[in-house]
């Protein structure tokens, strides 16, 4: 039978188009946990999508922490009262959600569910261009927007695989911030070309676009992989294609992750692990903000207008 639940809901005459409303939570299906949510994170892209172009009713939401309330019909995944992290394609925003369970991941106690929560999204986007590189043990990793929620997971990912990792970010304020994350290898500069001394580099993640991949097509060393997975910046880049194409081996790689986890790993799989490290100290997630549910409005205005570094959590009542 379905029950009604309280969620995030877009509302053309609410405050930054965002409220609180009953809806109905559908019978799950029978390889789906029901999770009572308690902390959520926000992301740019549905923040984006929620305030400036979505539909009314339209429901929010990709990052949720909780704990199951009921298992899985078929008998998969985590056990009555297990806690865990997970991901939804939209609608997780809201006090209970039913999740595929390959979806999630259960979570160490010493992992707390505000750490949870900044995981799906900007942790599993920096798992994944982080493997495009393959093995970085010893190489040059160039990450731009390190200072971001999906670039400061990024650079203490890489630093962990044993990458020599620069960090980069045009404002001074957060040189303290990246460089924490890189071992002390931050650029600071107006542009990704201010890193340019540093390579050239076996693998940069781009997460800006415009000037950033335009520059970072040509750093590249020999056999080196640009992943590209943001337009901050701008939509638009062009570069000196000799120069690229004239290393040798050089590789442009489009990441969107949920192709990603569609066709190369689910999404439970890199949770637990990113988990897990924040479990042994090998991780540390950025939160900058955390509050209840009953202002994602505020918070996600601050998002847009780049307000903060690092992650928004936000607490369900």
């Amino acid at each position: 039978m379905a029950r009604q639940v309280r969620a995030v809901v877009v509302d053309a005459g609410a405050a930054e188009r965002l409220a609180l409303r009953s809806v109905e939570l559908a019978p799950a299906a029978r390889d789906e946990v029901v999770v009572r949510v308690t902390a959520i994170s926000l992301n740019r892209g549905e923040t984006r999508r929620a305030l400036t172009m979505a539909q009314p009713g339209w429901r929010p939401g990709w990052d949720f922490a909780g704990v199951v309330e009921d298992e899985a019909a078929d008998g998969s995944g985590p056990r009555r009262g297990t806690r865990v992290v997970g991901l939804l394609p939209s609608g997780a925003w809201a006090e209970r959600v039913a999740c595929r369970t390959h979806a999630v991941a259960a979570l160490p106690d010493a992992v707390s569910d505000a750490q949870a929560a900044t995981l799906p999204v900007a942790g599993l986007t920096a798992l994944h261009a982080l493997r495009q590189g393959g093995l970085l043990l010893g190489r040059k990793v160039l990450i731009d927007g390190a200072s971001g929620g999906v670039g400061h997971l990024a650079c203490q990912l890489a630093l962990a695989a044993g990458a020599f990792v620069w960090g980069h970010t045009r404002s001074e304020a957060h040189r303290d911030l990246v460089a924490e994350a890189c071992d002390g290898r931050v650029v600071v500069g107006p542009n990704l070309e201010a890193a340019r001394p540093r390579g050239p580099f076996h693998l940069i993640v781009d997460s800006v676009g415009g000037s950033a991949l335009s520059a970072a097509l040509t750093m590249l060393a020999p056999n080196g992989t640009c992943v590209t997975l943001g337009v901050s910046e701008g939509n638009t880049a062009t570069f000196e294609s000799r120069n690229f194409f004239s290393t040798g081996g050089t590789r442009l790689y489009g990441l969107t992750l949920f192709h990603e986890l569609m066709s190369v790993e689910r999404a439970g799989v890199g949770l637990a692990l990113l988990a897990d490290l924040i479990a042994a100290g090998k991780l540390k997630p950025r939160i900058e903000i955390e509050a209840p549910w009953t202002e994602i409005g505020t918070v996600a205005r601050r998002l847009l207008d780049r307000g903060f570094a690092g992650k928004a959590v936000l607490h369900v009542a």
